[in-house]
């Protein structure tokens, strides 16, 4: 089966297709070969280099610390599903592909994939909590729910990897300022007062001090990979992504 799945995609064409050509040439995709890329060429330095023994994964489970606490709970929000992570971790497929760090984590970095589209601006009970205050609790529960300190990290880091053109924008700017995380996770405690207060204090902005909060291009990243066939590829199937995702700007096409 796994055959024919890899022969469907060798094969496929834009002309004739049976399915939408996102399907295929999406933020997804191109994080998953991203990451492939890079976990090959471990001697690269930079913000998204792996650690050594690090790995990585494509959408998974970061729990929240707001989690449902009874049926019908007005105020929680479910899972945050992570469109990727590097670092030291395991997955739990017991729980549909949860996050759990190792015990002597050094890295663990949370991606968030974009090419067209905005970071969401809040949850169902939360509109104002948008999806980088949501991520960087995420990770400030996990550690503190397997007992890590962010110091003990030598990266930490949420990153939005989106097109240069789209950075350049701005669009991002705004949400990934530590004040204004600060600012979102604070009043989403305070729908809980007092209960998360300490934990907003004693875990959270430790977590928020010590964290890389940073836009990434995909352009710099398909820059510092090695000159060969398969970056060559890489960056053609980037360019795919670009003329389905972005046809606006990109000619209509």
């Amino acid at each position: 089966m796994l055959a024919l799945i890899a022969d469907f995609f060798r094969n496929y064409r834009d002309i004739g297709s049976v399915m939408p050509p996102t399907q295929f040439y999406n933020e997804t995709w191109m994080l998953r070969l991203m990451l492939d890329r890079l976990a090959k060429n471990r001697e690269i330095q930079h913000d998204l280099c792996f650690a050594p023994y690090a790995s990585w994964y494509s959408e998974a489970l970061l729990a929240s610390r707001f989690l449902p606490e009874q049926r019908g709970d007005s105020k929680a929000e479910s899972y945050t599903h992570a469109d990727g992570v590097v670092g030291h971790f395991m997955v739990d497929t017991g729980k549909r592909a949860k996050i759990r760090l190792l015990p002597e984590a050094k890295q663990f970095v949370v991606i968030e994939a974009k090419l067209g589209s905005r970071l969401s601006a809040g949850t169902t009970n939360s509109p104002g909590y948008d999806q980088a205050a949501r991520n960087v609790a995420c990770i400030a529960h996990l550690l503190d729910d397997d007992n890590i300190t962010p110091n003990s990290f030598n990266n930490l880091a949420f990153f939005v990897v989106a097109p240069e053109e789209k950075i350049s924008t701005g669009m991002f700017k705004q949400l990934l300022q530590k004040d204004s995380i600060e600012n979102k996770v604070r009043r989403r405690v305070e729908q809980y007062a007092p209960k998360h207060q300490d934990w907003f204090n004693d875990k959270f902005l430790p977590v928020l001090d010590h964290i890389k909060i940073k836009a990434l291009s995909w352009e710099s990243l398909l820059n510092i990979l090695p000159r060969n066939t398969d970056t060559a590829s890489l960056a053609e199937f980037y360019e795919r992504c670009l003329n389905y995702n972005l046809p606006q700007q990109r000619g209509g096409r």
